[in-house]
């Protein structure tokens, strides 16, 4: 759920016929510049099918959002070698709801096609994607969904991502046993979904007492500093419920306690994994893959070729949400999911992307 990046896009070069025109194009570059952020231009060929889509990223707190980006860069790079030259304009906020929303507004006086957010608030944007769709701009939120009925949504359900993780957590305890939970930021609309997920599951097992439920803000040295203190004052805990990054500080914690016995969810990222595998963690861990949003950027490019979804294929509250799997990591996979990424950055995060042409499939 978590850094910011430089923005990304396919590069293509274009010969002016006079140098007047050139001066303005140069102007126009820099006001660009200027008033959206980060960003980088990319005019399209002569010809080209082109596409400009900006993406907002709401949060520079982990190296999962640099990734997540950065795969948004390569879907775009894919649809190059297709013959679409996609400019991607990319602004970051530090958890600033309204600093996020003028960068939608911007994008769309930018005069993007289409814009791709991962959101700081399920809520707040509604009245900015009204004017964006009055305006004929597409918008796709991802990672975290949002109420706007003038909004899709392409990525993982949330919920069902927490649900999973709780539901093998508790059959690791047989169905009994005291827990905790760790969870995120609290107030951001992913954290609360993966809330509603895992209470849902426990609900369902008279035998599982939830002792607490804290906060460590997706962040690893919250995650230790908080999983020690819940040891502290629980010392016949058992397991534990945690997300993201934050279960490598928790994980440092137990193995610091020396509590071989407690069964706690895990993390994706290679260096946790590896980990994992020396120290004979009992844990399981839901992929959010920050390849979300190169998913989202594939759908937002059919959708823009004027294509139609098929029936059946958007759910959710709204009937706007297409749902990518959500793959699972435990005792039985985790070699296999391990041999891949060993010699990634130790940052780096199991991922997933919906391809362009399994983007294709969804549509007429």
């Amino acid at each position: 759920m978590g850094a910011a990046s430089q923005a990304g896009g396919t590069a293509t070069v274009r010969v002016f016929k006079n140098t007047a025109e050139s001066t303005m194009r140069t102007l126009l570059k820099r006001f660009a510049l200027a008033t959206i952020g980060l960003s980088v231009w990319a005019a399209p060929g002569a010809g080209a099918e082109s596409y400009r889509i900006g993406l907002s990223n709401g949060w520079v707190g982990s190296e999962w959002r640099t990734q997540m980006i950065e795969e948004a860069r390569a879907a775009a790079a894919a649809w190059k070698k297709q013959g679409v030259d996609i400019e991607l304009v990319v602004q970051s906020s530090d958890m600033d709801v309204q600093g996020q929303i003028a960068a939608v507004r911007n994008f769309i006086n930018g005069r993007v096609q289409a814009v791709i957010i991962n959101p700081n608030s399920p809520t707040a944007f509604d009245p900015i994607f009204a004017q964006a769709k009055a305006r004929g701009v597409l918008v796709i939120a991802t990672d975290s969904e949002v109420t706007s009925k003038d909004a899709l949504y392409v990525g993982i359900d949330q919920k069902a991502w927490a649900a999973q993780s709780a539901e093998w957590l508790a059959k690791q305890l047989n169905g009994k046993g005291e827990i905790v939970a760790i969870n995120g930021v609290p107030g951001h609309p992913a954290n609360q979904k993966r809330i509603e997920g895992y209470r849902a599951v426990f609900a369902k097992y008279p035998g599982i007492k939830v002792l607490n439920e804290a906060n460590a803000n997706w962040d690893q040295a919250q995650g230790q500093q908080t999983m020690q203190t819940l040891l502290a004052t629980y010392p016949k805990l058992q397991g534990a419920w945690v997300q993201d990054g934050m279960a490598s500080g928790a994980w440092r914690a137990i193995s610091a306690a020396g509590r071989k016995d407690i069964v706690a969810t895990g993390e994706i990222r290679t260096d946790f994994i590896a980990n994992w595998k020396k120290s004979g963690y009992k844990t399981g861990a839901s992929v959010n893959p920050p390849g979300v949003m190169a998913s989202a950027l594939n759908v937002a490019v059919w959708r823009l070729k004027k294509l139609e979804f098929k029936d059946g294929v958007l759910k959710g509250p709204n009937k706007a949400a297409v749902y990518v799997p959500i793959p699972f990591i435990d005792a039985t996979n985790v070699d296999k999911v391990y041999e891949p990424i060993k010699n990634k950055p130790p940052y780096y995060s199991v991922t997933s992307v919906v391809s362009i042409d399994e983007a294709r499939a969804f549509f007429k």
